[in-house]
């Protein structure tokens, strides 16, 4: 009789344990996305703790921080070199809590040299893998899609020609639009007036263009590509005369670095810093330049014409061209297959450049109009808002099969 009442409490123990889901979001966006996904997961299912690796979003979900974010971020092929210590001691963190815990389901957020290892570890635990937000792999290093295969269960992409990519590869997957759309159409930032909004802006600017400058949501974006940027707002100030510039900081960027760029460039008469976030800079802006990723969809989202622009240590590029497959590195561009806004790379990216592409354009005002109607067609194929909840119900579908 003790021996059968023990079984039945460790039945009862085991059905009374609460679900667990470890969640890994190694950036400043996937910890954004990656706190929206918790909180729809938890609207259907309020009894599910989450652990994992993020930042002040996903902690501000309710999740279990392990190792923040903050401390592995890094971009680049060779700057990767200055995190190794730190990405050694995330993944020992991660594996003993694995073992330890044995959570119902991992979820990975984008980060993949990273996350390919930890669904290695969850695969032979026997824990179900959703990736969310995938790697690149149709773009460069497509040798990866052979880890996914083998080591994760379902993939939720967020680019609409991903899906085809990934089931041609025989790997488990569902298109659930881009997560964008849920942060700005919850904010109230229904954009599908874009246009008309527009001309509304250029007309309280009494005719002043306002164009924004994006260098990028970490240190050393800001570091290499502000200057580049206020270096052609100085060539522009000098052809245009009234003119103003947005200048916009990341929360995930030090100020200090802005402030010390700023001090070199006096020159520049008019302009104000945006650090709440990007969307009053799109809003104002008649035009932007934005060191290449996410943000150029954000762009698209609110019908904004946009100048892309990157640069990476001579190192990391040259080991880029031969790796990377696509002909752009602008997603509006990949999700379009053309060429839509203009892309200055590397040595390209001058400040002659970069001014000669806003002058040409802002002189061009059917050419500017054509350019928005352009992008807002991009936001139009980003499948709509809800992203968040598809993936939540994929999540909790996947715990329930486990089980």
């Amino acid at each position: 009789m003790e021996y059968l009442q023990s079984s039945i409490d460790n039945r009862q123990s085991t059905i009374m344990k609460p679900k667990h889901i470890m969640i890994i979001a190694g950036e400043a966006s996937g910890d954004l996305h990656g706190s929206k996904l918790v909180r729809s997961i938890c609207n259907k299912n309020n009894k599910i703790h989450f652990s994992g690796i993020g930042g002040q979003s996903l902690r501000d979900a309710g999740v279990e921080i392990l190792v923040d974010a903050s401390e592995l971020s890094v971009v680049g092929i060779t700057e990767v070199f200055s995190k190794i210590p730190n990405l050694f001691k995330a993944i020992t963190i991660v594996k003993k809590h694995l073992k330890s815990f044995k959570p119902d389901l991992v979820i990975l957020i984008d980060f993949p040299d990273f996350n390919l290892k930890i669904a290695a570890v969850a695969k032979k635990l026997g824990i179900p893998v959703l990736y969310y937000i995938c790697p690149q792999v149709w773009a460069w290093r497509q040798g990866r899609i052979k880890i996914i295969r083998k080591f994760v269960n379902h993939v939720a992409v967020i680019l609409p020609f991903e899906e085809d990519f990934y089931r041609k590869h025989k790997v488990p997957v569902t298109f659930v639009g881009h997560p964008l759309l849920d942060v700005y159409t919850q904010n109230g930032c229904h954009r599908f007036n874009a246009l008309e909004t527009k001309e509304k802006v250029d007309n309280e600017n009494h005719g002043m263009p306002v164009i924004g400058l994006m260098p990028g949501s970490r240190d050393k974006e800001v570091i290499k590509h502000l200057p580049v940027m206020l270096d052609a707002a100085q060539i522009l100030q000098d052809r245009l005369k009234n003119i103003k510039f947005i200048i916009s900081i990341a929360p995930s960027v030090e100020k200090k670095h802005v402030e010390k760029i700023l001090k070199n460039h006096k020159e520049i008469s008019d302009y104000e810093l945006a650090t709440e976030g990007v969307k009053k800079v799109f809003e104002m802006c008649k035009m932007v330049v934005a060191a290449s990723g996410t943000v150029t969809l954000e762009s698209a989202i609110f019908g904004t014409p946009t100048v892309i622009i990157y640069k990476v240590s001579l190192l990391t590029y040259w080991i880029g061209r031969l790796m990377i497959k696509v002909k752009n590195v602008g997603l509006v561009n990949l999700i379009a297959e053309k060429n839509i806004a203009p892309e200055l790379l590397q040595d390209n990216a001058s400040p002659e450049n970069i001014a000669d592409f806003v002058f040409n354009m802002l002189n061009d005002t059917k050419e500017l109009q054509k350019q928005r109607k352009k992008v807002v067609e991009i936001r139009n194929m980003l499948g709509g808002p809800g992203a968040s909840e598809r993936v939540a119900e994929i999540a909790l579908n996947m715990m329930e099969k486990k089980n």
